[in-house]
């Protein structure tokens, strides 16, 4: 392990790139997190300092390692139905969509390694019985999306699904799987997983029922937070519903939703 410490000045230089390739904002309070999540490529490269690291980065011939360093710096915190009031309101949009012919759409728009957007196709799969449903889930980080397209975690990650759901929808390990849990496959097909930097113009994915834009505002300065509602609102049915975390708030960001209850906005 590299012992080298990143001075302020290199340290500024990685909060520029990353805000450049992520739009995060990264306080000065996390120069020891860029020191220590980046000292491994040091050493992997054999450099002497975290300048020539951001050299590389910065060459236009190392597009694998920016998107590693990105990997990196990016914090990817989630769980199992956290915040259980937005999949109160996702179980009453799903029973009153069980008339559509039109699926329901609901996009998962920061991931992370997927435990948001299974929890998400559980409730859809419960309540719509065989009714059309699509679920999306993103992130900017293509090593925690190969985490979620294979499904499996640890029981104590899974603690917060309901019992009946963990029998309807994974599979309990056993043997040296033993204290894991795979969701089914059969669920697992039912969610696409794609690489999105909400930072930059969006892919075609449609327009959506939900949108769960979760804890991942609070890494953007305000304008950055503008731009990326913006964006995601542009996806966002007439309607629809914009779900954020409860530490969250669009403030004065955007009049095209109103709150209409903690953390809860529709689109009118």
């Amino acid at each position: 392990m590299s012992t080298i410490g990143i001075t302020d000045r290199e340290f500024s230089r990685f909060q520029r790139f990353i805000y450049a390739n992520a739009g995060i904002t990264l306080p000065a309070a996390k120069k020891a997190l860029v020191n220590g999540r980046l000292a491994k490529r040091l050493q992997q490269y054999g450099f002497g300092s975290y300048t020539e690291y951001f050299k590389l980065l910065t060459s236009g011939k190392a597009a694998q390692e920016v998107q590693t360093a990105v990997d990196l710096l990016t914090t990817n915190e989630t769980s199992f139905f956290r915040e259980p009031k937005h999949f109160e309101l996702l179980r009453e949009v799903a029973i009153t969509a069980r008339s559509r012919t039109q699926p329901l759409r609901v996009w998962c728009a920061a991931s992370s390694t997927g435990e948001e957007a299974y929890s998400i196709a559980m409730v859809l799969a419960d309540c719509l019985k065989g009714r059309p449903w699509e679920v999306v889930g993103s992130d900017i980080s293509q090593r925690v999306l190969e985490r979620a397209r294979g499904g499996h975690y640890t029981a104590a990650q899974a603690r917060n699904v309901p019992r009946s759901y963990l029998h309807r929808f994974c599979l309990k390990g056993i043997g040296a799987q033993n204290g894991t849990v795979l969701v089914d496959r059969a669920l697992r097909g039912r969610v696409r997983f794609i690489q999105v930097n909400l930072n930059e113009p969006l892919p075609q994915l449609g327009t959506f029922d939900l949108i769960f834009l979760r804890n991942v505002m609070i890494y953007f300065n305000n304008d950055t937070k503008r731009e990326v509602v913006i964006r995601a609102l542009s996806l966002l049915k007439l309607g629809g519903y914009l779900l954020i975390g409860h530490s969250e708030s669009l403030g004065d960001l955007t009049t095209a939703v109103k709150l209409v209850a903690p953390s809860i906005y529709r689109k009118s």
